[in-house]
């Protein structure tokens, strides 16, 4: 059996690229981001916290009704290596039943807050059938608010196709990380990158194995 493992980017021919969202939802923010992807006809994966996701339930069926995924964030953010295997699954099975609540539909993806996971968090997310998901562009911090120039300079010399992007649109100011995703959704619209959701992408390369 090949070791489990976060999944930072997907194996494709095509210019396609994932954006994530992490830490929403959020009123303002993934709003600004809604209206930045349907202006570039894309799609987006938004990694949801339960509990922000029961303040602002309508937000989430907002990103829903757009064509976006949400994805599993746990339900109170917690490092999930800090717990014990029980304390995890409820963890991820809260998030997942709120999720579901709004979609109606299978959670298929998951990431962990902190990227704070070990073999046993690896295994509980595969036995929910969840991909766990990476990211290339980890070193851009955007959640430390390091300035737009900085998100940029260390996303863009990550972008190839199938790079999986992490940025945060919830738990603080985040308008630094929404001028950088305009910035870049912009440049990559114009080289011919469509935006794909992290089903649509393993979609993609699955049809090309």
């Amino acid at each position: 059996m090949a070791k489990l493992s976060l999944v930072h980017k997907v194996p494709t021919q095509e210019k396609v690229v994932a954006f994530t969202f992490d830490d929403g939802p959020h009123p303002l923010y993934t709003k600004e981001l809604l209206d930045i992807f349907h202006k570039h006809n894309g799609k987006a994966t938004f990694f949801m916290i339960g509990e922000e996701l029961n303040m602002y339930e309508a937000i989430a069926a907002e990103v829903h009704m757009a064509g976006h995924e949400i994805g599993n964030h746990t339900y109170s953010h917690p490092d999930l290596t800090t717990l014990t295997i029980d304390e995890a699954r409820t963890e991820l099975q809260r998030a997942d039943d709120t999720i579901r609540k709004v979609t109606g539909k299978h959670v298929l993806n998951f990431r962990p807050p902190f990227f704070g996971v070990n073999d046993d968090i690896l295994m509980l997310a595969a036995e929910f059938g969840y991909h766990s998901i990476g990211a290339v562009n980890g070193e851009a911090k955007d959640w430390e608010q390091p300035g737009v120039d900085f998100i940029l300079d260390h996303t863009r010399p990550t972008i190839e196709n199938g790079s999986i992007f992490l940025f945060h649109d919830g738990y603080g100011e985040r308008a630094q990380t929404i001028e950088a995703v305009r910035v870049l959704v912009e440049e990559l619209d114009a080289e011919g990158y469509r935006f794909v959701t992290l089903s649509e992408l393993f979609g993609i390369a699955d049809l090309q194995l």
